[in-house]
């Protein structure tokens, strides 16, 4: 078996589309379709005051909270999300994600089911 070392597929942080004070770069994107891939990893930070705006997603997705503190809602719930924490986004409802008055590191992580 030899080792598949690869670079990350967008290493440049660029602006998050449809949201505010948002910069991603995608870490992993796995699958025969680049426009769907069967796995994707992106690593998001969030300035003071940031927001992706409420929507819901065609796939089920997991935000983990790598660094600061923000909040995100799923349907009508709205919690703080902290450094350590974990939420799950069901495809199909509504969520988002966002600071106030601090900033956020977070990591996406969407699969095709």
């Amino acid at each position: 078996m030899s080792l598949d070392l690869r670079t990350i597929p967008r290493p440049g942080w660029d602006p998050l589309p449809h949201s505010v004070g948002i910069v991603g770069r995608v870490l992993v994107r796995e699958g025969e379709d680049e426009r769907r891939p069967d796995l994707l990893v992106a690593e998001l930070r969030f300035s003071e005051n940031a927001r992706i705006e409420p929507h819901s997603g065609e796939r089920d997705a997991i935000v983990v909270c790598i660094a600061g503190e923000g909040f995100t809602s799923v349907a009508d719930d709205t919690v703080p999300l902290s450094e350590g924490q974990q939420v799950r986004w069901p495809k199909g409802i509504v969520h988002g994600l966002w600071t106030e008055g601090s900033t956020m590191g977070t990591l996406m992580i969407e699969r095709l089911d």
